[in-house]
């Protein structure tokens, strides 16, 4: 009997062992976080190359890293994603632009904190949007980021032109404390030599959208002549690399690296490549004619100048002593298009994928943010 009663004890645990991991498996799935690796408990040298970070995103564009460690993504449909401190995913957005226009290579585009956020808690974005409903447009927008959450939006700057194409929209602070802006051609290329304009240039403003103190032309613009920048850096002496767009169709290439400097014009649509002329600044390297980066999003680290390249899927490094000027390629094709290129406090770069923007050949789990460690490239 005692034999009897105990392999029935045994049988009911061995049962109710089994239901509990079919439930288990069943559940839903937690949001995969970031592996957190302590730079000061493991150096970068102990890192993997690439860690993916976030998975299934919609077309992100920009990454902002805050003091707390967590991170907001814009997608370009017009949400602002979170993964937080611990390294999870939020399912609900922070906030969704119900103005934004995804169009073309226009939506919800770069991001950017204010250099006094943990006073003020200031973000901006850049945005494309109608205020026909037919017409293109593009701004600038500052929130306030309170409890995981984007409010109080207010306009800083305002129509910038917008078109299907050429919008622009990367957004920084530079040393200076001033946000830099910038604006693609809209696809009217005359505009870029236009100097009263928004379109085709590198505008400088202060944190209230004023032209900043010391613009050359007393107005918003910093520097002008430029087809569709999407990357700006500044090295460690200050020195402010902007990545651009090049010719397309048929005829693509000449996609161009500039030193910027204020006031100075970048010769589009009258130079482009080697071309020179007198009162235009030629690049310090482009991309040449068979060639096509399709440059996006750009940082330094140390004299590196890393960005990503869309039709290139390749993440670039630039490496520049004075003139000489060494392009290396790394991780080609092993992520697809590769949009925003940011570096953390813990000297590793993170880069957006933007395979899901309609040009892109996206698998199941794009669009992501993945993290690389430089010391391994």
């Amino acid at each position: 009997m005692k034999i009897l009663t105990l392999a029935l004890g045994i049988s009911i645990i061995i049962a109710g062992g089994f239901f509990w991991l079919r439930s288990s498996s069943q559940s839903p799935a937690s949001p995969t976080p970031i592996p957190q690796q302590s730079v000061t408990s493991s150096p970068n040298n102990e890192i993997n190359q690439t860690t993916i970070i976030a998975e299934n995103l919609d077309t992100p564009w920009g990454i902002e890293l805050l003091p707390d460690k967590s991170f907001l993504v814009t997608e370009r449909p017009g949400r602002v994603r979170l993964i937080d401190s611990k390294g999870y995913l939020q399912a609900n957005p922070v906030a969704t632009f119900s103005s934004v226009r995804e169009i073309g290579e226009g939506g919800l585009l770069g991001t950017a904190l204010h250099p006094n956020f943990s006073a003020n808690q200031y973000i901006y974005f850049y945005y494309t949007y109608s205020d026909n409903g037919s017409n293109v447009l593009n701004r600038v927008v500052r929130m306030t980021y309170q409890n995981n959450l984007l409010k109080d939006e207010q306009i800083i700057v305002d129509k910038i032109p917008g078109s299907l194409n050429h919008d622009g929209g990367r957004i920084k602070f530079g040393p200076d404390g001033f946000l830099y802006i910038t604006t693609g051609d809209a696809e009217n290329p005359s505009q870029a030599q236009d100097i009263n304009a928004l379109g085709g240039k590198i505008l400088r403003v202060t944190d209230e959208g004023k032209p900043a103190p010391g613009n050359p032309f007393s107005n918003l613009v910093y520097s002008y002549g430029h087809r569709n920048p999407e990357g700006l850096a500044w090295n460690s002496s200050g020195q402010l690399w902007e990545t651009e767009h090049g010719r397309s169709g048929v005829l693509s290439g000449l996609d161009e690296l500039n030193l910027i400097e204020a006031g100075k014009n970048y010769g589009w649509p009258i130079i482009q490549g080697n071309e020179t002329r007198v009162g235009m600044e030629t690049p310090k390297l482009n991309s040449g004619p068979s060639t096509t980066w399709a440059p996006a999003g750009a940082v330094f680290i140390r004299n590196s100048l890393f960005f990503g390249g869309l039709r290139g899927q390749t993440l670039y490094e630039a490496v520049i002593n004075g003139n000489d000027i060494n392009l290396k390629e790394h991780l080609q094709s092993q992520f697809g298009r590769i949009r925003d290129v940011v570096s953390g406090p813990d000297g590793l770069l993170y880069i957006s994928t933007s395979n899901r923007d309609g040009r892109g050949e996206p698998i199941a789990s794009d669009d992501r943010i993945v993290r690389v460690n430089p010391k391994k490239l």
